[in-house]
């Protein structure tokens, strides 16, 4: 969409003011590898995309806070006077969430008319809750002259995600959209907030998602069950061998311990915690070498664990996965995200990548009777304002 044409209809919507209009954007994020390991004080290495969600913004005079998006028909307004609460199981849920957070620091002043339009596929896995949180975050920072730094609109979001959504994720998807920078990904230490850029290059090959278009649903009990089942992985080991989180162990710490654990699902949650942690580690490492043949079987790997440990693919991810690695030119193919639906990503050879889309869209349609989505995953800028 033209930037042009976005405010445009801000200003159908809401007509002149003497207020400053202004224009954000935050990225979605795709998580190369390093799944369900950030609410485990583990390691991640997600990149900010190219695709986003971009909000135009303007204070108003009146305590009203309009909600419109381009995404969603549902429009809506609360008024900054009253306590603010949750709007059914709507997207308006995500920003009210962030208001919320500020209002703890200093209640906004003025009202606010917001227009939001995204590019990130609704229910892939790309963050795109996170995306909106994290251009709203900003928005307010920068309208009301909070001046805080962006770590703390990435706590905040993530809060207001937990605590206000009902959505118990990790730090990850804030942190990605946040601080995304482009060619790089970022290597995040869930439990100490330490990170790195590391330089993505892929040298002849490209990231290439693949959406299931399975409808799914995040917020409910399968998501916050494998939390549940992680905690108590880490009680059980704890009994004899005091730990704060699984990622402190080493695969040899866990082979070792692993007895502990007395419940059996627990056990392979916690396995495949400890082994992606160390897959994200073992990823680093290739992509600093150029090696992308062995971050390709990383990627499998990951995702065969995702499947059979963790248990949150699905048939879709599996067969996106399976036919993606019968076609040549592929080195790695797994599901991201938090699962039972969503995306993949594929490690593609450049000269591949147009037939790897065609044969990999007919076979997915054929033995699912679904139509696949496919973008190019290019590693793109985080949250901020832009001019115009």
């Amino acid at each position: 969409m033209e930037i042009n044409e976005l405010l445009k209809e801000f200003l159908e919507l809401n007509g002149d003011s003497e207020e400053k209009i202004k224009l954000y954007f935050a990225p979605g994020r795709v998580n190369l590898i390093g799944e369900h390991t950030d609410y485990n004080g583990g390691y991640v290495l997600p990149f900010s995309l190219q695709y986003g969600t971009y909000l135009v913004a303007r204070k108003a005079t009146d305590p009203l806070v309009k909600f419109k998006s381009k995404n969603f028909p549902m429009l809506a307004q609360v008024c900054l006077q009253q306590r603010v609460k949750r709007i059914g199981n709507s997207w308006v849920n995500y920003p009210l969430g962030v208001i919320r957070e500020f209002d703890a620091i200093k209640p906004l002043s003025d009202g606010l008319e917001l227009l939001y339009y995204g590019d990130i596929p609704n229910e892939a896995g790309l963050s795109s809750s996170a995306s909106i949180e994290m251009v709203t975050a900003y928005a307010i920072n920068d309208l009301y002259n909070y001046s805080l730094p962006t770590l703390d609109l990435i706590k905040m979001s993530q809060k207001a995600e937990n605590t206000f959504v009902g959505m118990n994720c990790g730090i990850m998807d804030q942190f990605a959209v946040g601080m995304g920078r482009e060619d790089t990904a970022v290597f995040l230490n869930c439990n100490t907030l330490e990170y790195k850029h590391i330089p993505f290059n892929l040298s002849g090959y490209t990231i290439i998602i693949a959406n299931t278009n399975k409808k799914r649903t995040l917020s409910g009990s399968k998501y916050n069950e494998r939390r549940a089942q992680c905690v108590q992985a880490v009680k059980d080991i704890s009994t004899n061998f005091a730990i704060p989180n699984l990622s402190v162990l080493s695969p040899e710490d866990f082979e070792l311990h692993k007895s502990l654990i007395h419940d059996s699902v627990s056990r392979k949650r916690a396995q495949h915690i400890v082994s992606e942690n160390q897959r994200v580690l073992d990823a680093i490492v290739c992509l600093k070498n150029g090696d992308l043949k062995n971050l390709g079987l990383l990627m499998t790997a990951s995702h065969h664990s995702l499947r059979d440990l963790y248990e949150v693919s699905c048939n879709e991810l599996d067969v996106l996965v399976e036919e993606a690695l019968h076609i040549e030119g592929v080195l790695g193919s797994r599901m991201t995200g938090a699962g039972f639906g969503g995306c993949t990503i594929s490690l593609v050879a450049d000269s591949s990548v147009e037939t790897f889309i065609e044969l990999l869209g007919n076979r997915y349609l054929a033995r699912t009777g679904l139509v696949a989505d496919f973008y190019i995953g290019k590693s793109g800028k985080g949250a901020g304002s832009i001019d115009f």
